[in-house]
């Protein structure tokens, strides 16, 4: 089974039957779900939410901001981080019944420009990531911010976002040293922890990035050719996919359906292991490539945020 985050909620539904989704999650916008063994999180403007039955029924974890942008089990399963809108970390070491401020993220030196007026002139915590080589390691990315990096957990953090973009929608964590931060001003890699950073983007005619993927040995990433404010024309954000399979070092465009008016959103996979990718777009389209070549699954008619496939999957 498929789960989509939308901007109406939570659907489900399955692989080859997407115009049968059903809402699952009714919330304001999703902007993340996550799946941690068999349990599920989905991150919403109205709260965080867990699943532990694939999606069907939602337990609210009442963390102490309602707007969860982002959800983090860490690599020994003993704490669950929530960053939120504004840009304020916590932590859950009792499934939820109680949560706990990480006051460390508001004494970094940046803190006090971490703002961007089109977001109340505030910010949020829009990534979160670790891996198990660096279960310590917590890697969070600030919408407007940049990146930063704890070693103990989240309780103290070292400022790494000399040479990335400031405007960062997601980090992807590849090892413990090894991230792709997708901002509005680049694509940007880093392999010290985030202590230096390569931009990727050089060769590329579009600047907006909002996340990446990888599967099957393969990176996928897709870009606006500007920020929102200039989508009114008539190809929208205008954009494009882009696909690399030597870990972002050159990419090739890659066309797709409804390409360049829709631009692609979220990404999953059925199994990273052989690229059997999936993807959202920003008009609800749920896309699959197969053999190589990107089709359409179906469409939901609501902007699509975030996919995660449950355990459970046909």
């Amino acid at each position: 089974m498929l789960l989509i985050g939308t901007n109406e909620g939570v659907y489900r539904a399955p692989i080859d039957r997407i115009d049968n989704a059903m809402r699952v999650l009714e919330t304001e916008r999703v902007l993340r779900i996550r799946r941690f063994g068999d349990v599920v999180f989905a991150a919403t403007r109205s709260g965080l939410f867990r699943s532990a039955d694939g999606g069907e029924t939602w337990t609210d974890l009442n963390v102490p901001r309602r707007e969860v942008y982002s959800v983090l089990q860490s690599p020994d399963g003993e704490r669950l981080y929530a960053g939120t809108h504004p840009a304020y970390l916590y932590v859950t070491t009792d499934g939820g019944e109680s949560w706990c401020e990480l006051e460390g993220l508001q004494e970094l030196p940046s803190r006090e420009e971490w703002r961007l007026p089109r977001h109340r002139n505030e910010a949020h915590v829009r990534s979160l990531g670790a891996h198990p080589d660096a279960p310590e390691r917590v890697v969070t990315g600030i919408e407007v911010g940049g990146v930063h990096v704890s070693e103990d957990n989240g309780n103290t953090w070292t400022e790494r976002r000399d040479g990335v973009h400031a405007d960062v929608h997601h980090v992807l964590v590849r090892s413990a040293e090894e991230y792709i931060a997708s901002c509005g001003g680049g694509l940007y890699r880093t392999r010290d922890a985030g202590q230096s950073w390569t931009r990727l983007d050089g060769d590329l005619d579009h600047t907006y990035f909002r996340e990446t993927f990888v599967a099957g040995g393969r990176l996928y990433a897709a870009a606006a050719r500007s920020s929102p404010p200039s989508w009114g024309g008539e190809l929208g954000p205008d954009a494009a996919l882009f696909e690399s399979s030597d870990g972002g070092n050159t990419f090739e465009t890659v066309s797709y359906p409804d390409g360049p008016e829709e631009f692609i959103l979220a990404w999953t996979a059925l199994n990273e292991d052989d690229g059997d990718v999936l993807a959202g777009t920003r008009g609800g389209y749920v896309l699959r490539q197969i053999s190589g070549e990107w089709t359409t699954l179906g469409n939901l008619s609501t902007g699509i945020h975030s996919l995660a496939v449950t355990s459970a999957t046909p």
